[in-house]
């Protein structure tokens, strides 16, 4: 590990630590209380099938665990709000059943060697028992959840998506629904119209499996229609890498009516339109949900966006590795029903599922 890096790790964990000592009202009484089950959950039937084949269930976690398990979770980054989310849904229903975690964030979807090792260093520094995957790759990491499953250490798919059979459970919303969502919603726009339009389509980083599903349910839901996408291309949902992909498309297609793509992407799609004063001509939709997703909702410049609850898929990834390790039964894939969030329905949808608390700040480790 280079010097710098070896720093900036230590810095953050020590941010994570005094995020822990300072929030720890809020993550005591702020959200926990607040979480509403049962809650319905998709049950995927078989699980892992291709043909988006689930039925709906109610959800009631489990209580507190037997004893302190040591849980390992790695996530892609934290450079923007949805992981935000994940980290805190991750640290809180740890905190509840009593279990011991440590995570790690692996800068960006480019950086695969970098969280292969990471996963590495959590699980020998820590001697984990049980392993919860974000994945950045969907192939990348197989080898890596083969080794652990191959020792009797489950492993918990958490949302990306991992093309493994060695995974002990997958907790993630399909996002080829996620995008079938988002291309439904602006269909309905335009109902019984053939007016032609143009969408900038940004699914996300290439080689991550939600994006590889996502594009093709956005695209289902367009096939036929008087919408036609526009390529934007892939690129990492940091906020610089998607602003110059708008900035591209808005220089080589000015005649396009919609903007659709990651959370980030329609957040530096609000910013780039104010800037080229276009944000009244060109709608702006994202196919998930986070904090900005929703001030821009509630101030009118994005449209809409679909939720698969992150926090709560990150609190039921923490149950299922809980109910793992203590041989319970296990549900071996399931998602959140996949929510449609606009103006309208706003006052209806519970923001606890989907973004954490005001003022939470990253946190690594968690010991009860």
């Amino acid at each position: 590990m280079k010097i710098q890096e070896h720093f900036m790790r230590a810095a953050m964990h020590l941010m994570g630590l005094f995020s822990l000592a300072t929030v720890g009202l809020t993550l005591s009484t702020a959200m926990a209380a607040d979480v509403r089950y049962p809650i319905a959950i998709d049950v995927w039937s078989p699980p892992f099938n291709a043909e988006h084949r689930h039925a709906v269930q109610q959800y009631t976690p489990p209580d507190r665990a037997s004893r302190p398990w040591r849980i390992c979770a790695s996530i892609p980054h934290l450079k923007d709000d949805y992981w935000l989310g994940v980290n805190f849904g991750l640290v809180d229903e740890a905190k509840r059943l009593g279990v011991v975690l440590n995570l790690y964030e692996a800068g960006g979807y480019e950086n695969l060697a970098t969280q292969q090792s990471q996963i590495a260093e959590c699980m020998a520094k820590n001697n984990a028992e049980a392993l919860i995957i974000g994945a950045i790759s969907a192939d990348g990491l197989n080898s890596v959840v083969a080794d652990y499953s191959d020792k009797g250490l489950p492993v918990i798919d958490l949302i990306n998506g991992i093309n493994s059979d060695k995974i002990a459970a997958r907790v993630a919303a399909d996002f080829y629904d996620m995008g079938l969502a988002a291309g439904k919603y602006l269909m309905a726009l335009q109902p019984g119209t053939s007016k032609a339009a143009k969408v900038a389509w940004f699914p996300g980083p290439a080689g991550a499996a939600w994006v590889a599903a996502g594009d093709k349910g956005f695209r289902a839901a367009l096939n036929g229609t008087a919408l036609s996408i526009v390529d934007g291309g892939f690129g990492d949902t940091g906020l610089a890498a998607q602003t110059r992909l708008i900035e591209a498309m808005l220089d080589s297609h000015p005649d396009i009516d919609f903007i659709a793509g990651t959370a980030v992407s329609a957040e530096a799609a609000v910013q780039v339109l104010q800037k080229r004063n276009l944000e009244q001509r060109i709608t702006v939709i994202a196919y998930y949900f986070g904090p900005g997703i929703y001030r821009g909702i509630k101030r009118g410049s994005i449209l809409a966006a679909p939720s698969d609850s992150q926090v709560v898929l990150a609190r039921i990834s923490i149950d299922q590795a809980v109910r793992a390790l203590e041989k319970q039964k296990l549900i071996q894939h399931l998602s959140v029903t996949v929510k449609m969030v606009d103006l309208k329905s706003l006052p209806e949808f519970d923001l606890n599922s989907s973004i954490a608390p005001v003022g939470f700040r990253p946190i690594f480790s968690f010991a009860p």
